[in-house]
């Protein structure tokens, strides 16, 4: 989706603007490396076992890489058990309606998300004249298909999730979050499975596809005890 101007100070203010540059005009991702990761991965530890050793993503490259900040208030409650963490508070959709103005028709949702096609045929193009409240309506929606789509994927990745309009309801309090810290949580909890199947990779690919040799830190393993000699 276009990055119009009038958004880019809500994205600096939520220090998310570094990541909206991440798209396919700035970088591509390697296949084969991201391949060549996940049949390292062991799942046992949360590190990529490599011939030369174990290593692993850390939070300063996660901050470092994708310019997220590491300081500040965690973010919790809506990660895992979004419906939990909405069942005592306010209803999501009179939510959504609230911070966007309508709801979706009924076609392009599925339980407590919105098809990515629907956000982006309806925010694509920022209005000329819009007002300041309409600009923050399709920054609202810029970001929740930022974090859908680039830093919270899942396999539903033509799906955005509803899990953040707590956060999207207050823009200028977005930047107070670990959203680093959040990143790489959710990487380690949803990163494949070695079941020797077709293996995906979500939320890692962004962030995988950017390391270098001197971004990667190592420990000495000794293999023969996990079984892999």
């Amino acid at each position: 989706m276009p990055l119009h101007d009038r958004i880019i100070p809500y994205l600096e203010t939520a220090e998310l603007y570094h990541l909206a540059r991440l798209n396919s005009q700035w970088f591509w991702v390697d296949e084969p490396l991201l391949s060549a990761f996940i049949e390292r991965w062991r799942p046992e530890t949360h590190t990529f076992h490599m011939p030369f050793g174990e290593c692993s993503i850390t939070l300063q490259d996660v901050a470092y890489q994708l310019g997220l900040p590491i300081d500040g208030e965690p973010v919790s409650g809506c990660l895992t058990e979004f419906e939990n963490f909405m069942e005592h508070g306010r209803p999501a959709w009179v939510w959504f309606r609230e911070l966007f103005g309508e709801l979706p028709p009924q076609s392009k949702v599925k339980q407590m998300t919105v098809c990515y096609t629907w956000f982006h045929e309806r925010f694509r193009v920022l209005p000329a004249d819009a007002s300041d409240e309409t600009v923050r309506v399709y920054a609202r929606a810029y970001i929740l298909m930022l974090l859908s789509s680039q830093l919270f994927a899942d396999k539903n990745a033509n799906r955005v999730h509803l899990r953040w309009l707590p956060y999207l309801a207050s823009l200028d309090d977005l930047g107070r979050y670990s959203w680093a810290s959040a990143a790489l949580a959710w990487w380690a909890t949803f990163m494949p499975r070695n079941d020797g199947g077709a293996q995906r990779l979500a939320s890692a690919r962004l962030l995988l596809d950017r390391l270098r040799v001197h971004d990667v830190s190592y420990l000495d393993i000794d293999l023969t005890c996990i079984g892999l000699c």
